[in-house]
């Protein structure tokens, strides 16, 4: 529950018996402790949150770091292996449907966290709704996951500048971007919003850019390049097999481009990580919810449908496995039509990709260690902040495992850092399923509690039955991510363990964590959600103004 009553009362208590030191000593203990066990309860917004965050975030700054979450390497350099995979129609109708997923898990995410705006968003929505062992076991499990997931970025920029030269050092760039990334998770939030904002605003003009040029070279608009229209829908064909063959190998082929999908995507859940720091939540948060899910929707079905176009999913130029913007499809269509410059172009944007997907994990880590430590599931010292409002104890725990990346100067400890990494690749989808969990529990606690739907601060009629059908689409993907390697010839424990390991983690922490605190599962009639309506009443969002000006002709991105 909220602690703002607390201490007004607390104040209020200090101003009497001025000359009595045992009872205010015994009243100042007694408060404190009371406020001690308030924050470890804090499902709503604490105290402890108003008091030592900083609300810098605006909505444009929620919706471009949604988009820039979103839009990275998944869509400039993996389309290509989901046209190989599952062909132009199977990844396309496979990025759809995974869309329409992203859609259930933005607006499930937002309608609860518009209720609930609260640092470390679903993880303490799942300890509110669900169980505190669910929190527990998924903030934990993401720790560790963004804890690996940092230097795997800053690993991935030193490999795509080698696209440039290999003359110069990793070890310098490795310095240089840990360097940057503290600085950038030390600064004001604001500054963090600023940069993915410009960020994300390169990533979408480079989109429209790349997707304009596919549509003018599918045409034969490029003087010397042949129009190459539906050419590759009909040979190779429209979908491709995999694994096996005829029509089941055709339907493995677009299932395995799910999976892909899935991590194309992976990041547009971590929009309301920062909540109790973004200005006007209950406003902001649906908002930016509903123009990130159209804008990235639309940015990916127009590329997956353009790089078809593009690209024969035979072309063997898709092997290329470099890491650097040589095995972007957009790269090898452009190259073939005389193109030079793209190529650094699209590096160069996957480059500062890369680093913001460093700066969003860096963002996402610290505010769920922060809201473990509010919960007392964390050591308090992970409380401590800055005071402009920067968890600065759980920057410099992240800064630390920044260093991990040094782990790929040799190949030995290169292949032990990314078995690490692998151990939380299925998080994603854990995520989302926890996500849709939260939603569906608060919905059906709302009914059971007989409160309307129209208290919410935002809501959609149909979103109980995304958030039912998504839930089970991403349990069933999920379990069957790694499929590969249960077919003959194909057994690898590398893929085995990225797509399995995390199931047994999260249950793990789960049930030691339950077992330990004695955890319950409430009931639907239980859960207290008639103190989040009154918070909203005490603290109503303040009125905003739109943009004005010049700003107005690119405000369509994020208003």
């Amino acid at each position: 529950m909220s602690t703002e009553p607390l201490l007004a009362s607390s104040r209020g208590n200090q101003t009497v018996d001025m000359g009595q030191d045992t009872d205010i000593e015994g009243t100042i203990r007694e408060t404190y402790q009371q406020l001690g066990r308030d924050e470890h309860d804090g499902d709503l917004v604490t105290a402890t949150e108003s008091r030592s965050l900083s609300r810098g975030l605006a909505q444009r700054h929620l919706s471009m770091i949604g988009i820039a979450g979103a839009i990275g390497t998944g869509l400039f350099l993996g389309l290509g292996g989901a046209i190989q995979t599952g062909g132009p129609l199977g990844a396309l109708i496979g990025y759809a449907i995974i869309g329409l997923v992203v859609c259930s898990v933005t607006f499930a995410l937002g309608e609860v966290a518009a209720l609930l705006p609260v640092t470390g968003s679903y993880v303490r929505h799942a300890e509110f709704l669900v169980d505190p062992a669910l929190g527990f076991a998924v903030g934990w499990n993401l720790v560790y996951g963004i804890a690996l997931s940092i230097p795997s970025e800053i690993t991935a920029i030193c490999v795509l500048f080698t696209f440039w030269t290999e003359d110069v050092n990793p070890a310098v760039y490795i310095i240089a971007f840990i360097a940057l990334t503290f600085l950038v998770g030390m600064a004001f939030v604001r500054v963090f919003g600023e940069v993915e904002f410009v960020f994300a605003l390169l990533k979408i003009l480079l989109v429209v850019f790349l997707i304009i040029l596919g549509i003018v070279i599918a045409a034969g608009g490029i003087p010397g390049t042949p129009a190459v229209g539906f050419r590759y829908w009909r040979d190779p064909g429209p979908f491709v097999e995999y694994v096996a063959t005829g029509d089941w190998g055709k339907f493995l082929g677009f299932w395995s481009v799910l999976t892909n999908a899935v991590f194309s995507f992976a990041g547009i859940e971590s929009l309301a990580m920062a909540a109790a720091e973004t200005r006007n939540p209950r406003r902001a948060i649906p908002r930016a919810c509903k123009r990130i899910f159209i804008r990235v929707l639309l940015f990916y079905m127009l590329a997956v449908f353009v790089v078809g176009l593009l690209v024969a999913s035979d072309d063997p130029r898709l092997d290329d496995s470099s890491g650097t913007a040589a095995q972007s499809p957009f790269v090898i269509a452009a190259s073939a039509a005389g193109i030079g410059a793209i190529p650094s172009v699209v590096n160069a944007i996957v480059i500062t990709s890369a680093w913001s997907a460093s700066n969003q994990a860096l963002l996402g880590g610290t505010r769920v260690l922060f809201g473990l430590a509010l919960k007392g599931q964390a050591p308090r010292v992970f409380l401590r902040t800055t005071s402009w409002g920067t968890p600065y104890a759980c920057v410099l725990l992240y800064t630390a495992c920044m260093f991990l990346s040094f782990m790929s100067l040799g190949p030995g400890a290169l292949t032990v850092f990314w078995w690490f990494v692998d151990l939380t690749a299925a998080g994603v989808l854990v995520s989302w399923s926890v996500v849709l969990t939260n939603h569906i529990r608060l919905l059906m606690a709302m009914s059971k509690q007989g409160i309307p739907t129209s208290r919410l601060p935002w809501h959609n009629w149909w979103t109980i039955y995304s958030s039912s059908f998504s839930l089970f689409l991403c349990i069933l993907i999920l379990f069957t991510s790694g499929f590969e390697v249960f077919t003959a010839g194909n057994w690898d424990p590398s893929a085995f363990v990225s797509s399995y390991l995390d199931i047994p983690l999260v249950l793990a922490a789960y049930l030691i964590w339950k077992y330990v605190k004695k955890t319950k599962i409430p009931s639907l009639k239980d859960i207290p959600l008639e103190e989040a309506f009154q918070q909203i009443d005490q603290y109503p969002d303040e009125p905003e103004g739109k943009s004005k000006g010049w700003v107005r002709i690119l405000s369509w991105m994020w208003d």
